[in-house]
């Protein structure tokens, strides 16, 4: 991908889709697929999380009893998934009807041919409701043509989690919408006031997915950007050496033990178990946070993801559904994914497994639902408020060159993004300086740059 001939974006697409392939040999290899192509089955592909398989389950009862078409499922855990998707797709070997894709592979995919445009099946679907998908994941979901090639299963934002007692008894008040210095303030002084709680819990474990995804956010707000709309890498910018300096510095002085080594499970437990007072994280942590049982359950308070520059930071992320251009059965393939998508499945889940497993983040009629709302009182309108605010396409002070807001929407991301963030948790750990840490970074980035311009 990074010969001296500079090929085109929409061909280094194809090249690193044809690497993954190589990467994926038989991820999954034997496990269902079949592509049916009489419009009475159909075959998905999708991730193991908990919402997926409460949906497996619903599936034949519900909307094969009311279309009369077959589901027939394969799920495997997140890595695997993601390298079977990228061999079936990319092959357009038609195996797969259905996939779940995240807002990062949907506009890769759609630009590379591989995925069926949504429109004409949205526009004549007038039960689906189009205009009730929150417009970032709308927005987040279609490709560089303008044309819609993704719909939510379920969506999330990034927030500031905190312990509304710790913050009561030490007379300190969180702002309604706070900037990264008034949160720094803060975790110094509970950690301070606190003997066994540190202020903040932050990730620091490497990856494009785990650390990266915070601290890119800081990045955007403090005017900071990977690339500007020329594609000239920026991580050694004054803008990019601030933000990064700053989370450094916050985590190494206020945060968790091991922060090196803490991602998302690591800052829940911390949370969960009382060792810090404040979380910088995804909103889907709340179903956690705030389950029957949890230590911590009606003791959090949540407010917008903090800001400096920007008007908002929080991320966007959505695992959605896909139709690949070569399925058989295109027309059965929508059906499945208008329901899946749906205000129908919506009510199913709150009826049959309680409101709190609704899979929520994408419709603007699931934040109006009483029995929602009185299930999710505590967190509702800030999640709703943080992916609102979102803006995949425009997310720091100057232009972008292509989509994302915690990511860049290249497909060399995913190999740029966690040689970087290993880089930077080094400086975490104490092993070199944050501007070392750039230095190489810079150097990484430009290789990718190179190939863009």
């Amino acid at each position: 991908m990074r010969n001296q001939s500079r090929p085109s974006p929409r061909s280094l697409i194809a090249a690193a889709a044809a690497g993954a392939l190589l990467l994926s040999g038989c991820a999954g290899a034997g496990a269902g697929g079949g592509g049916s192509d009489d419009g009475d089955s159909i075959d998905v592909l999708m991730v193991n999380n908990p919402q997926m398989q409460e949906l497996q389950k619903l599936t034949a009862a519900n909307f094969t009893k009311k279309t009369g078409i077959k589901v027939n499922f394969t799920v495997l855990p997140e890595n695997d998934v993601r390298d079977k998707i990228s061999q079936d797709f990319a092959n357009q070997a038609g195996q797969y009807d259905v996939a779940t894709l995240s807002n990062y592979e949907i506009p890769i995919y759609a630009k590379n041919g591989w995925l069926h445009a949504l429109d004409a099946y949205v526009a004549k679907d007038k039960a689906f409701d189009q205009k009730d998908i929150l417009k970032p994941m709308h927005q987040s979901l279609t490709g560089a043509d303008g044309k819609l090639y993704g719909e939510p299963f379920y969506g999330e934002s990034s927030f500031l989690m905190y312990r509304k007692d710790i913050f009561a008894k030490h007379h300190l008040t969180m702002p309604e919408k706070p900037t990264w210095q008034q949160v720094a303030d803060l975790a110094a002084q509970v950690d301070a006031k606190e003997k066994d709680m540190k202020g903040i819990c932050l990730r620091g474990l490497p990856g494009w997915g785990e650390m990266l995804a915070p601290l890119t956010t800081v990045v955007n707000t403090m005017g900071g950007t990977w690339f500007d709309k020329d594609w000239t890498a920026h991580l050694d910018s004054p803008e990019f050496k601030k933000a990064t300096k700053f989370y450094v510095d916050l985590v190494r002085e206020h945060g968790e033990a091991g922060a090196a080594q803490s991602g998302y499970a690591e800052c829940l437990n911390n949370v969960t178990q009382s060792k810090t007072a404040m979380w910088y994280d995804s909103t889907a942590a709340t179903g956690s946070l705030e389950a029957s049982g949890s230590p911590v359950k009606g003791k959090m308070g949540y407010v917008p993801a903090p800001v400096d520059r920007t008007k908002s930071s929080g991320w966007l992320y959505t695992w959605a559904w896909g139709v690949q251009k070569a399925s058989k059965s295109p027309d059965a393939a929508w059906k499945f994914v208008s329901w899946a998508s749906s205000k129908e499945y919506e009510q199913l889940v709150g009826e049959k497994l309680g409101w709190a497993n609704v899979p929520a983040g994408k419709r603007a009629s699931t934040y109006e639902r009483p029995e929602y709302r009185k299930e999710a009182a505590a967190f509702a309108d800030v999640t709703r408020t943080a992916i609102e605010s979102a803006r995949p396409n425009d997310p720091g002070v100057q232009p972008r060159p292509a989509p994302g807001i915690q990511f860049v929407g290249i497909p060399e991301f995913t190999d740029l993004g966690t040689k970087v963030s290993q880089e930077i948790s080094a400086a975490i750990a104490g092993r070199q300086s944050v501007d070392a840490a750039l230095a190489k970074a810079q150097k990484l980035a430009e290789k990718v740059s190179e190939q863009y311009k």
